[in-house]
């Protein structure tokens, strides 16, 4: 009987993982997505529009805080955000001199994500240039990383880090002999037009050949020029365009590769962005005050990060309450034309924004306005072009966005505004997966069981 019973179960375990392999998620993150993008045709988004209308979208997605490329990627793929999750912002905190490291190590996420999730259950996955995924547990995986320039004669070099950090080890040669040729010394930089083709490629070959549950892929250069021209240009026009055409070669992979109906496809972004004109340098107020000198920057006391819109005081000793209220005092005093630039997060505010618990206070920027992190020059400086990193709250300006198509996906739900805590549980349901969130799967993005 025990027999018996046995067997049953390894059948029913066989059927439950067999079906749940047979569904697909393909996560598509589009760094820099507005939602105009895709709601205004002028902006060229033709393949994304046209396969939204048989789906569901968001007018606007709430980000992280601050609204940065890496906390916002693990929020996407974690359900909660950076308080929680562990990614504080794309880079560490460093008051020493700023180094030029990124979070790109999985084992800094402190909670599990779709990736840990998937592996338990069995699934295969994989992650092209997703951010935080350097020795994550992901079958094919070619994560974002940068080997730094050891002097100033050297570049920094992706195409070296990304052979050298590949899973498995051939996969980066691999999808260079298969699908898009060897690169070239500029060829994974982003300030070529072919940065998000290649990625798309590569993106095509894995899903292809390896037929993964879930993909995720992060493409930058709409990003790169936003940040560049502001939010618009003729270089962010056509980065949009170009980004539609990686979208569609995903999505025609799927379909040649033979499991287009048992696909979900969801599209969305890190952030949106904000014109610039303005840039204040909260360092030198530190300065100014004998908290930070930039030509010894061992005696440090107090420490601002500054992360695009928003910039945050970090104390090298946390009982040190004395520069605390100096710091308070003096932001203030401030003249009210740069108190005009920005607001301050309390530690009670900067607690309720759920972003570093390990900041003493926040400077959000207002509209036009961003940080820097010299301790020396003037407190303002003139900027150009379009940053990130605001309070994800402050104006919708910064909102991101978000399309879903495929199997499992209702047509026609419209959400005038999402979080991005709530895309993981999305695709945790869609994959059958179990993993803890503080997202809400909303009901009405998905199609009606079929009976």
């Amino acid at each position: 009987m025990k027999k018996i019973f046995a067997l049953i179960l390894l059948c029913w375990y066989s059927i439950n993982q067999a079906s749940a392999q047979e569904n697909h998620v393909v996560l598509i993150s589009i760094d820099g997505l507005r939602p105009e993008f895709y709601l205004d045709p002028q902006w060229g988004m033709v393949n994304i529009r046209q396969a939204m209308q048989t789906g569901s979208y968001a007018e606007g997605v709430r980000g992280s805080f601050p609204t940065v490329t890496y906390p916002s990627h693990t929020t996407m793929v974690s359900g909660v955000l950076p308080a929680k999750h562990g990614i504080y912002y794309n880079t560490p905190v460093e008051p020493l001199g700023i180094s030029g490291k990124w979070f790109w190590y999985y084992k800094d996420i402190k909670v599990p994500t779709i990736w840990t999730a998937a592996k338990e259950a069995g699934l295969t996955t994989a992650g092209v240039s997703w951010p935080v995924t350097v020795g994550a547990p992901i079958d094919y995986n070619l994560p974002e990383y940068v080997i730094l320039p050891k002097d100033k004669g050297e570049k920094k070099d992706e195409i070296k880090a990304m052979l050298q950090e590949s899973n498995p080890k051939a996969l980066f040669q691999e999808v260079q002999d298969y699908a898009i040729g060897k690169f070239a010394e500029y060829g994974a930089t982003l300030d070529y037009y072919t940065s998000d083709q290649n990625k798309a490629r590569m993106a095509a070959y894995i899903l292809k050949r390896y037929k993964p549950a879930f993909l995720a892929i992060h493409i930058a250069l709409v990003d790169h020029f936003e940040h560049e021209q502001g939010r618009d240009g003729d270089k962010v026009r056509s980065s949009v365009a170009g980004a539609d055409v990686a979208v569609k070669t995903i999505m025609d992979a799927v379909e040649a590769a033979g499991y287009g109906k048992n696909t979900t496809f969801i599209i969305t972004g890190d952030h949106g962005f904000v014109d610039i004109h303005t840039q204040f340098k909260p360092n030198v107020l530190l300065a100014k005050l004998g908290l930070y000198d930039d030509a010894n920057k061992e005696g440090w006391k107090a420490y601002f990060q500054q992360s695009g819109g928003s910039s945050f005081l970090h104390l090298k000793d946390p009982k040190d309450k004395a520069s605390l209220e100096k710091i308070k005092q003096a932001l203030e005093q401030l003249p009210e034309g740069f108190k005009r630039m920005f607001h301050v997060l309390d530690k009670e505010a900067l607690t309720k924004a759920q972003g570093d618990p390990t900041a003493f206070l926040a400077l959000a920027a207002n509209q036009g306005f961003s940080f820097g992190a010299a301790a020396t020059g003037d407190m303002i400086a003139p900027a150009s072009g379009g940053t990130h990193g605001y309070l994800p709250t402050d104006f919708k300006e910064i909102q991101t966005g978000f399309v879903a198509f495929g199997k499992g996906i209702k047509q026609g739900t419209v959400l005038p505004l999402m979080g991005q805590e709530d895309i993981a549980p999305l695709i945790a349901k869609l994959l059958n997966l179990n993993l803890q969130t503080d997202g809400i799967l909303y009901p009405g993005l998905l199609a009606p069981a079929k009976k």
